[in-house]
């Protein structure tokens, strides 16, 4: 294998980590803070990032047609969020999480084969058991039963996040930094005018204590989001989009790493199950 496709399997799994420690991050500033006011905050905090980074490494502003489909991708990465917390809020989350996972890889996975061909037997195998891993890491400890009405929220979100993954791939060949600022501007418009019509307050905290205790976990709930956004464009552009999807979609692994090692939470069998399953799948994608 040569050094382009290693560097994208790397850059895949550093989106993983990054995602996965994100998500950590904001839910734990989430516990005590309205979950849309870390949400909005944490994708401001991304957005200013994106666009400092990127005038310090004086990298080319992209044509406009390239920021405009940025600008679409962050849309549709914003339908998702909102269809994935609408979801949550009013179904299973044990059946939202895993389908708006599994569907949010199935989508860029195919699109990524029919353009670039079918890999290796052993990279397909590491596709299934990664989807599998998926799966087993985000469910809950108890089963709960799939209906059909608590289908359709899930599956717009991970379509959502799908076609972000999509576009944010195809933006543009010369620059990585810009077309994910304007993915993300896009992303914090549409929230803020959600929220605005919503009539919702979505200041982080109600306290100052709070607030100065929240502050710290989303500015790195912001920081490891817009990061995993980052590696995931650079393991696209170094190595195929499958790969990539598939290595990026491992980030509920992180997260429950993290809360195993710093909240001392007990992993189920299937999570346990799950991680190993998620290593395998890496070391089958690697070979």
């Amino acid at each position: 294998m040569g050094t382009a496709p290693l560097l994208g399997i790397a850059f895949g799994l550093a989106a993983a980590s990054s995602w996965g420690t994100g998500d950590f991050c904001g839910g734990l500033a989430s516990k005590r803070t309205p979950v849309y006011g870390v949400v909005m905050l944490s994708q401001l905090l991304g957005l200013g990032f994106l666009v400092i980074l990127a005038l310090i490494l004086s990298e080319p502003v992209p044509a406009l047609p390239d920021m405009l489909w940025g600008g679409i991708a962050g849309l549709a990465g914003t339908v998702g969020l909102a269809a994935l917390y609408r979801g949550l809020a009013t179904g299973p989350m044990g059946v939202v999480a895993p389908i708006a996972a599994v569907v949010s890889v199935i989508l860029p996975l195919f699109f990524g084969l029919f353009l670039e061909g079918v890999p290796a037997w052993s990279q397909l195998l590491g596709f299934g058991l990664a989807l599998c891993a998926v799966w087993l890491i985000t469910r809950p400890r108890r089963g709960e039963r799939i209906q059909a009405r608590h289908l359709a929220l899930p599956v717009l979100a991970g379509l959502g996040f799908g076609v972000f993954l999509i576009l944010i791939d195809h933006v543009s060949a010369a620059a990585v930094l810009w077309p994910l600022a304007s993915a993300r501007a896009a992303s914090v418009l549409a929230l803020f005018l959600a929220l605005l019509l919503a009539r919702w307050h979505y200041r982080p905290a109600r306290q100052p204590i709070a607030l100065a205790r929240q502050v710290p976990l989303i500015v790195l709930a912001g920081l490891f989001d817009t990061g995993g956004n980052a590696f995931y464009a650079l393991a696209a552009r170094a190595g195929r989009l499958d790969i990539a999807v598939v290595l990026g979609a491992l980030y509920p692994a992180m997260t429950v790493i993290l809360a195993r090692l710093i909240l001392k939470e007990r992993l189920s069998r299937q999570q346990g199950l799950g991680l190993a399953l998620a290593l395998l799948a890496v070391m089958l994608i690697a070979s």
